[in-house]
């Protein structure tokens, strides 16, 4: 039977994309679910894939998608329909009966929420109500909580396009400490789960980098990975929304969600360490060195590319 994975065109890091492309070296069956049919669903199919394209939204896509798999990943990007799309998974799961895993795509942070938590963006409150219907649901899920993707657009704009500019990291985190990981090993992690679910179903695995830093210790791994200067530059947070936020352009719920997650690295919410990664792929998680690797061969993209694809 085959595995469903969704938003396999891939989102921040694509995940999806690179969960596609660990479970087909395993030579596992996958139905890759995109939301266009296009260069990206070639690439998928090109891997041995099958692809549906549809959206999550729509509970007959969803229904055709999910027919026929016993193992799913979950995974929407930042919208303001995000709880909608994560009841319509469920209500379809539940429907087609019959899972042996339901693999949920949600972040660290909801960990330190409760139905009364005030100060998380939308978004978060949204992953955290969906991780409340799918503990009510009774399908056998397993909760995957990253902290931040070093690929988020707060560090894509703020490190990486400000580092080429004029070699600095230009972010209002202070002193505070934060801990990114990299999109490739949370797809690791997903695809392993997908492979052998059974020890799995019912836990919660925290995904952190080897070691919380402080935004100055991050610009000292840039500059060793990329042989060059870089300093941090503690931006006032109104800055940062005026001056690198606002110009990326993005959709109002996806700045008031970076703009949260920013607010809340500086409040010290993203100095975070779990060793679920390293007991779960037997290795440490990757770091700022690997990541710089990934960027210069081509293997991830540095622009925004943050929503629904």
């Amino acid at each position: 039977m085959p595995i469903l994975v969704t938003g396999a065109g891939g989102a921040v890091g694509g995940v999806g994309r690179r969960v596609v492309e660990l479970l087909r070296r395993r030579d596992l069956p996958v139905r890759a679910f995109v939301h266009h049919d296009d260069e990206r669903a070639d690439a998928l199919r090109g891997l041995g894939a099958e692809v549906v394209a549809g959206d999550l939204l729509s509970g007959a896509d969803v229904l055709h998608a999910m027919s026929g798999c016993d193992r799913v990943y979950f995974g929407f990007g930042v919208s303001d329909r995000y709880l909608e799309a994560t009841v319509t998974a469920a209500a379809a799961a539940r429907q087609l009966g019959g899972l042996d895993v339901f693999v949920n795509m949600s972040q660290m942070t909801v960990s330190q929420m409760s139905i009364i938590s005030s100060v998380e963006s939308h978004q978060q409150h949204q992953q955290w109500l969906g991780e409340r219907v799918l503990d009510w649901s009774a399908l056998p899920v397993v909760e995957v909580r990253p902290t931040v993707f070093m690929e988020n657009p707060i560090f894509t704009a703020s490190i990486l396009d400000s580092i080429e500019r004029d070699g600095t990291i230009r972010l209002p985190f202070g002193t505070a400490r934060t801990s990114p990981v990299l999109a490739g090993d949370v797809a690791e992690v997903v695809a392993t789960v997908l492979a052998a679910p059974r020890q799995h179903v019912g836990r919660v695995y925290e995904l952190t980098g080897a070691r919380p830093v402080t935004a100055v210790e991050l610009a000292v791994q840039f500059a060793e990975a990329l042989g060059r200067p870089v300093t941090y530059v503690d931006l006032p947070y109104r800055r940062w929304v005026d001056e690198v936020l606002t110009p990326l352009g993005l959709p109002e719920h996806v700045a008031e969600h970076l703009a949260t997650m920013v607010r809340l690295h500086a409040l010290g919410r993203y100095d975070r360490h779990s060793d679920d990664l390293q007991h779960l792929l037997g290795r440490p998680p990757r770091g700022v060195a690997e990541y710089v690797d990934e960027l210069r061969s081509g293997q991830v993209r540095s622009g925004v590319g943050y929503g629904r694809t």
